[in-house]
């Protein structure tokens, strides 16, 4: 009866899951107040360490600004409702450039401040359980989430705090080839508005980023210019 009693306690659904995970970050009314994010850090790649600066108006516009500061050159990208634009001077770019239409279309995820399961289902997306898989020693409950346009996310969360420790999917490259990225999750702060943030991000594009984030507000107002395409 013990054993049953326990199988029975760990049979959750996806949407269960889901809740769960949602209550763990702060709640949905918590996400739902949150209208713009700035992040401040740096980003680690190939040894070489730059500033990074993260605006985001929710489900409007997004932009990164990744800085070398000893050089102070910065590769730019931006993403709105209506399109993209991008600037890498490290790739010999002098001047910001209208970014592929799908790649627009692909990063339009990142208009999303509260992330993909957040109200999944008004955005015409499904989630089911994909069994489990260890993650830095912990058994992860996974959870795939296919949008409406089919594309498909692995998410792995943790079963005692239901924070997300890692998440897998695919987009489209500068080079238009289909790219795995493989995100890791750690160091989550709860914030001043009860929002809980990770504070470590590694991501795996071809190459490891280390993105560490020192500084994050919220509703704070940010001047529509930040995303104009330079001229």
């Amino acid at each position: 009866m013990l054993l049953l009693g326990s199988a029975y306690v760990h049979a959750q659904t996806a949407d269960e899951v889901v809740n769960k995970h949602i209550a763990a970050v702060g709640g949905a009314n918590v996400i739902g107040s949150i209208k713009t994010i700035t992040l401040e850090g740096e980003l680690i790649a190939n040894g070489t360490t730059f500033t990074n600066k993260v605006y985001a108006i929710s489900g409007k516009a997004f932009k990164s600004e990744v800085t070398l500061p000893e050089q102070q050159i910065s590769i730019l990208e931006c993403i709105t409702t209506d399109g993209g634009w991008t600037l890498n001077p490290f790739a010999g770019m002098t001047e910001a450039q209208p970014m592929p239409a799908d790649r627009v279309k692909a990063a339009q995820g990142d208009l999303d401040i509260g992330g993909k399961l957040y109200k999944y289902k008004e955005k015409g997306s499904t989630v089911e359980l994909a069994g489990n898989e260890s993650v830095d020693g912990v058994n992860t409950i996974k959870l795939k989430l296919k949008d409406k346009e089919g594309k498909e996310t692995m998410y792995y969360l943790d079963p005692t705090s239901y924070y997300i420790l890692k998440a897998e999917t695919s987009t489209t490259g500068p080079d238009g080839q289909a790219v795995s990225i493989v995100s890791n999750f750690s160091d989550y702060r709860k914030t001043d508005i009860g929002y809980v943030v990770a504070f470590k991000r590694v991501r795996n594009v071809g190459m490891e980023i280390v993105n560490n984030i020192n500084k994050v507000e919220f509703n704070k107002e940010i001047d529509p210019k930040v995303f104009e395409m330079p001229k």
